[in-house]
């Protein structure tokens, strides 16, 4: 089937993956993890293809979960007054995080370009990416860390180290491109103007590489982080962003989010933190 939430393409060498919901920046639904899966295999089946490409359509690449809806109205298993089954919170989210982690397991490198905006959710996706190349002026980060969320992904400290990442997860701030470069979140933080072409020339360069030589590569670097734990340290991530869900703070801003709408609840939680 044609996947609904994202684009894709191969041209040359190069399979693109292009999250296609602009109107609503980007956001995840629950289709979006499994087409992603879906697009990333077939990119790995296809013997052409040397290096995948990500990118999201219109001003950012990801706001994150679509959650307007979900939040506004009383989820499943979110009634404060009944017993809560965190079964039901790691059935969704885990599978969820199979999607994102099909960039990291993909067996050919996967190169992710950030434009705008790349915030909670959609980070799972970049971090889960081999390569950053993230415009000097784009934000990236994780708010939800503030309230209502956890990164399942968990991979702030495997990427910027354990200081940094207590830094960014503490607060819920946000980075700029040119920090997240010299933090080694991202491998080049051009100007806006040059985002393009200096992604472009970075596939071309990697394109070059046999397949079989980047699929060993890509193995050889990635069993370091098996090897620190990074398994069992998601499966830790999945469980704790039910339970954020699910604290005094958690059902209060979804009560509030369904009183006075999601994004004004969200402007509420980061009134705090603005400069």
């Amino acid at each position: 089937m044609s996947p609904t939430t994202l684009r894709y393409e191969v041209t040359g060498r190069v399979a693109r993956i292009t999250l296609d919901r602009p109107e609503r920046g980007n956001g995840i639904t629950l289709e979006m993890p499994r087409e992603l899966a879906a697009c990333v295999e077939e990119a790995n089946l296809n013997p052409a293809v040397h290096v995948i490409a990500l990118a999201g359509e219109g001003k950012g690449f990801c706001g994150g979960y679509d959650l307007v809806e979900f939040a506004e109205t009383q989820p499943p298993g979110h009634d404060p007054g009944k017993p809560w089954d965190p079964v039901i919170d790691w059935q969704m989210m885990s599978r969820n995080l199979r999607g994102f982690m099909s960039l990291f397991h993909s067996d050919k490198p996967v190169v992710c370009k950030v434009h705008g905006f790349c915030v909670a959710g959609g980070t799972d996706m970049a971090l889960c990416s081999d390569l950053l190349v993230i415009a000097a002026d784009a934000r990236i980060g994780y708010p939800p860390a503030r309230v209502w969320g956890v990164p399942t992904s968990a991979l702030w400290a495997f990427r910027v180290g354990d200081q940094r990442a207590k830094r960014l997860l503490f607060t819920g701030d946000l980075i700029d491109g040119a920090t997240a470069l010299e933090w080694g979140l991202a491998v080049e933080a051009p100007p806006a103007a040059e985002l393009d072409e200096r992604f472009e020339a970075l596939l071309e360069r990697i394109a070059l590489t046999p397949v079989n030589q980047l699929v060993m590569m890509k193995l050889l670097v990635n069993q370091a982080l098996y090897a620190q734990g990074l398994h069992a340290t998601q499966a830790l991530g999945v469980f704790f962003d039910g339970i954020a869900r699910h604290t005094p703070e958690g059902y209060a801003f979804q009560q509030r989010a369904a009183e006075v709408g999601f994004k004004q609840a969200v402007r509420e939680r980061d009134a705090p933190y603005d400069d």
